[in-house]
């Protein structure tokens, strides 16, 4: 059974296969939908599985060498039969009605075809679970990118507004004495960055939207996004050699390389075996008119002749050893050879891209919880660092050029923020794949955490973070 079609059993057991999101307005999505949208519309995932049940009918077509085959046939001739002396002239009509069984005896060649086929056919089904396996996380990736970019725009939103703000003032004070113009045009470049930012944001966000939908082929235009307690847990089990046994194990793509392997060392043997003798059991039957059997002399039955209708069976081996063939097998022999060591180098080199893998993306997995932590605490010390700034501005212990950068750094550590936020989920479910574990109840459980009222606006702040800093005269 195909990933697609485990998922769709998990979605039903799980009630989320039809989700309410989408049923009050189809124009949002969610993660679970857009897995399924993507599932069934993905143009590069639905010529996978056609070149997959292609290749599985090379097993047949492989197998059949080796079994019986059986043919029969027909033909009809018309015979004139003229002598000059004595003058004498016959015509008649004759028919032949023939059958014929073949069943190779030793055909190494085509036994180790068979084996080819079936470790091919084993080779392209672990391609396409790979490949199913890959549009989770692509699914997953396009639709974190659109939460990234939602929440990046509602953060550069949020700081143009406090910027604009802190320019208004600048000028308020210019115009009372309480301030000077530098501080004015510094709270206007101040401003105007952010303005800039704000729109490349926008664009982001639309170009998001716009992968998005190209993936699902729907015109979502609204996302539901994931809560802040969303756990930031280590990798389990915590020790990186043991991911990376599992991912030597179970990683797809390097047990769908290791069959590659299985088929070239087949395939050599099957050209090796083209100097093997070959030895066929054959059985063939014939009937017909006598003259399509060569008897329409008479003196071959008796001075009369005999004119009717003769039947002719026939059983026996049929041994055929190779001698030579201008070079043709063993030049053969010489490219499976090099095919097999190819194929060989070709899966150890894909084994430590594994192993390379797994291990960085457990460190980086590793590395995000202690980042989100960090983050949030950092989040809460640049929002208290705000405040105090502008306390001080407001008592002219500190200037507009203080609070301009405690305003920067408050929003920039809360894009970053958001960013190891995500970036934690994404390794998480690459270091899955890597694994050879990424399934669809992977999503699943992600989906418990959406937000059926998530507003970018109100929630890119997580909790503690979202009182918006007072404004000062």
């Amino acid at each position: 059974m195909s990933l697609h079609a485990l998922a769709l059993h998990a979605f039903v057991a799980a009630g989320l296969i039809h989700s309410p999101l989408l049923l009050a307005d189809p124009s949002r999505a969610d993660l679970l939908a857009v897995y399924h949208q993507a599932a069934g519309q993905d143009a590069h995932l639905s010529a996978a599985r056609h070149q997959f049940q292609a290749l599985q009918e090379r097993v047949p077509q492989a197998r059949a060498g080796l079994l019986p085959s059986l043919s029969a046939g027909a033909s009809f001739e018309t015979t004139r039969l003229q002598r000059d002396e004595p003058a004498f002239a016959r015509t008649r009509g004759g028919s032949v009605y023939q059958a014929s069984l073949n069943q190779p005896l030793l055909r190494l060649d085509r036994w180790h075809a068979l084996k080819a086929a079936q470790a091919g056919a084993a080779q392209a089904s672990l391609e396409l679970a790979a490949k199913e396996q890959a549009l989770i996380l692509q699914a997953a990736q396009a639709y974190f990118a659109t939460l990234r970019a939602l929440d990046a725009l509602a953060a550069a939103t949020a700081e143009a507004r406090a910027l604009k703000r802190q320019q208004q003032q600048a000028q308020g004070r210019l115009a009372n004495g309480a301030a000077n113009l530098t501080d004015v045009l510094d709270a206007q470049a101040a401003y105007d960055t952010a303005s800039a930012n704000h729109n490349v944001a926008q664009r982001n966000v639309a170009d998001a939207f716009e992968a998005l939908n190209r993936l699902t082929q729907q015109g979502y235009s609204r996302i539901a996004g994931f809560a802040h307690p969303l756990p930031v847990q280590p990798p389990t089990p915590a020790d990186a050699t043991t991911w990376v046994n599992q991912a030597v194990q179970g990683n797809l793509s390097l047990l769908a390389s290791s069959h590659a392997v299985e088929v070239a060392a087949h395939t050599r043997r099957q050209r090796q075996a083209g100097h093997a003798p070959t030895l066929d059991a054959i059985a063939s039957y014939r009937q017909g008119d006598n003259d399509r059997f060569g008897y329409s002399n008479p003196t071959d039955f008796g001075s009369n002749g005999y004119r009717g209708r003769m039947a002719q069976a026939t059983l026996g081996l049929e041994l055929n050893i190779p001698l030579f063939s201008g070079g043709l097998a063993r030049s053969q022999v010489r490219e499976a050879s090099q095919r097999l060591a190819q194929s060989e180098d070709e899966h150890e080199n894909r084994r430590r891209e594994v192993v390379l893998q797994t291990r960085n993306l457990h460190r980086a997995v590793s590395a995000h919880v202690q980042q989100v932590a960090a983050r949030q605490q950092s989040i809460r010390s640049s929002h208290a660092s705000l405040k105090a700034n502008q306390m001080g501005l407001a008592l002219g212990s500190r200037n507009t050029a203080d609070v301009l950068n405690a305003e920067r750094q408050l929003y920039r550590a809360v894009r970053e923020y958001n960013d190891a936020r995500y970036d934690y989920i994404v390794d998480s479910l690459k270091l899955k794949q890597a694994a050879g574990s990424l399934a669809p109840e992977d999503l699943i459980h992600l989906a418990r955490h959406l937000s059926g009222d998530y507003d970018p606006d109100r929630d890119f702040l997580p909790p503690g973070s979202r009182t918006q800093p007072p404004a000062t005269g």
